[in-house]
């Protein structure tokens, strides 16, 4: 049986031209289609990659002093509910971002001070970051992306707020800081 999809919605990387190349085999006429192009995630620092060294007490990335706007994966899923289900979203464009821009440094910071925990973050050389993520064996597509991104997509493209939460659902997007606030209550950064 063959169906046909008339309604579609795909999550792309802000700032990234190859997913950005990729959106446009959507982009047909006979699709209702919607991008949701979203910043880092929040939640990779709860569930996430990012999570054993929050655990671990010590967030030692390649990030300098970009600031970059992180999005709550809540806010992901609201527009992504609203798109498929609501009238008016076929043929947008969503950039989703949070409110305010963090570096790494400010957003452990604020993990930090949600779960009472003693966690800093370390700016470390790419090539470092690279060898310690083929150290840990991590499967090929997840080191690559990884390496990309901290390689590329950090390089200040993405230091500016996006409209997308706005335009899509009428509200804010949710902020770091409830996230932490969050997660900390949920006691996922919790150590035994």
């Amino acid at each position: 049986m063959k169906h046909r999809v008339r309604n579609l919605v795909l999550l792309s990387g802000r700032g990234e031209e190859e997913a950005q190349e990729c959106e446009l085999i959507i982009q047909r006429p006979d699709i209702e289609w919607t991008v949701v192009r979203c910043s880092w995630f929040s939640q990779n620092f709860s569930e996430g990659e990012f999570l054993d060294m929050v655990l671990a007490g010590e967030i030692a990335l390649p990030a300098g002093e970009v600031g970059e706007p992180f999005v709550d994966v809540d806010d992901i899923a609201d527009v992504a509910v609203a798109a498929l289900t609501e009238d008016g979203h076929a043929g947008q464009v969503y950039e989703l971002t949070g409110p305010r821009l963090l570096t790494f440094a400010e957003a452990v910071d604020e993990i930090a001070g949600a779960s009472g925990r003693a966690i800093q973050y370390i700016q470390i050389p790419h090539e470092a970051f690279a060898a310690g993520i083929a150290e840990a064996g991590l499967p090929e597509d997840i080191s690559w992306l990884l390496n990309y991104l901290f390689a590329t997509v950090l390089d200040g493209r993405n230091a500016s707020l996006g409209d997308g939460v706005q335009k899509a659902l009428g509200r804010e997007p949710r902020d770091f800081a409830d996230f932490c606030r969050a997660a900390a209550k949920s006691g996922v950064w919790n150590v035994s």
